[in-house]
């Protein structure tokens, strides 16, 4: 171990007494008078409260900067979706007084490979809220040695580690994980999911149809001129905290009534759920972040859209739509709709996020690729967890499955989207 690791196991700061750390929700641990390199966990809500602001300011400077790493859904996914029986395990990574790094963890049961099960760091955000691109937040500038600290503090720990939803291509978990491979650790990675986006830069909304299909562009283009001609229809974006009370109530009542025939939705399936979106889009609303639509017809809510902007990225969440409506393909049009509005606001590209339905290869021709990274120590449990774990995914893989197996996800309800955002 480097002069480095061996200091940087240190939680929280040396002026800080344990009592106070403590009562603060900051566990403070051995303490190195010779570096200033410290590594904070966080582990009450209290103590992630007031990270908002360094928290924010670092995930700008940050590779991984994107929606589902803001302090603002994460820590609105931990107020109302956190698992009873996870605890919160918040590494902040600090030189001096400078925040350098998070880890955004809780500890609590994997359940990558049911029903064997381990204590394990896994991100916050996982589960059916389906969050993307999970990850470290870590300042460029001080990358190495940032995830040095990380990797050092975790192998002191020996607790497996399973992180989901991490980008395939470049991630900081990932040079996380190679650093507690060259400490003995050993790795499972599967590819999990893809991301399909559009790349919208040097596109207006006719130059983006004709790179389409000739079908889905012809079909596009006619659903949209029945509708003009045989209703008034408005597409509104919601810009008020009146409008998106209205309009999240009507993507709810849309989406839940057109599911609840096929056996319900994930997507806002429990009142936690609910609460985490009510919550979370008000807070989206503030940054200037939500985009919100409501497709109406004669004023009447026929579909709805949620999404994000977030930077120069439109991320496309969910949909509702009437059932009343489906034989005028309301879905396929709200999207190409809000395909339009992105490229007029000059949004660089539009993330359909996780799942391979066919109706997401009608709009999108780029993928990426999400993987699961799990990690166990060099010791006698971590070993056997592994070979456990390696042994149920060959069964699950040759066995039959039960139907309805699986993790949950958006991916559930979007499936039956399919037939609305990209009928033919």
């Amino acid at each position: 171990m480097s002069s480095m690791d061996s200091r940087i196991r240190s939680t929280g700061f040396p002026a800080l007494s344990a009592p106070a750390a403590r009562a603060s929700g900051v566990e403070p641990g051995e303490t190195s008078l010779l570096s200033p390199w410290r590594v904070e966990r966080l582990s009450t809500t209290e103590a992630l409260e007031p990270m908002r602001e360094e928290w924010s300011t670092l995930l700008r400077t940050s590779w991984s900067d994107g929606l589902f790493l803001t302090w603002e859904w994460l820590y609105t996914w931990w107020k109302h979706c956190r698992p009873d029986d996870g605890e919160l395990a918040v590494y902040a990574v600090r030189y001096g007084c400078d925040l350098l790094g998070l880890a955004p963890f809780l500890v609590g049961p994997s359940r990558s490979c049911p029903p064997i099960a381990a204590s394990a760091f896994q991100f916050l955000g996982g589960g059916s809220v389906g969050s993307d691109y999970l990850d470290l937040v870590v300042r460029p500038a001080r990358r190495v040695q940032t995830v040095a600290a990380l990797a050092a503090t975790l192998d002191a720990g020996r607790r497996v580690v399973d992180l989901v939803q991490v980008r395939r291509e470049q991630s900081s978990a990932q040079a996380l994980a190679e650093l507690l491979e060259r400490r003995g650790w050993r790795t499972l990675r599967r590819t999990t999911h893809c991301c399909p986006y559009i790349s919208l830069e040097g596109h207006t909304f006719e130059s983006y149809l004709e790179s389409l299909g000739p079908s889905h562009r012809y079909n596009f283009r006619r659903r949209l001129r029945q509708l003009e001609r045989g209703f008034e229809l408005r597409f509104d974006r919601v810009r008020t905290e009146e409008e998106r009370r209205e309009a999240l109530e009507i993507l709810l009542r849309l989406h839940h009534g057109r599911f609840a025939q096929r056996g319900g939705s994930d997507a806002f399936h429990t009142p936690e759920l609910i609460a985490f979106h009510r919550e979370l889009s008000a807070l989206a609303l503030e940054r200037g972040w939500l985009r919100l639509f409501v497709l109406r017809l004669d004023g009447r809510p026929a579909a709805a859209l949620y999404g994000f902007r977030y930077q120069d990225r439109f991320l496309f969440y969910q949909a509702g739509f009437d059932s009343a409506f489906t034989r005028h393909s309301v879905g396929l049009v709200t999207m190409g709709l809000a395909i339009r509005a992105a490229i007029e606001e000059g949004i660089r590209e539009y993330d359909l996020l996780h799942g391979d339905e066919p109706y997401k290869s009608l709009w999108a021709s780029s993928r990426r690729e999400l993987e699961r990274i799990e990690l166990f120590p060099p010791t006698a449990g971590g070993v056997l967890h592994r070979l456990l774990r390696r042994a149920a995914r060959i069964a699950r893989r040759t066995l039959p499955r039960p139907a309805g197996d699986g993790a949950p996800s958006r991916l559930t309800p979007k499936r039956e989207t399919a037939r609305c955002c990209g009928e033919r």
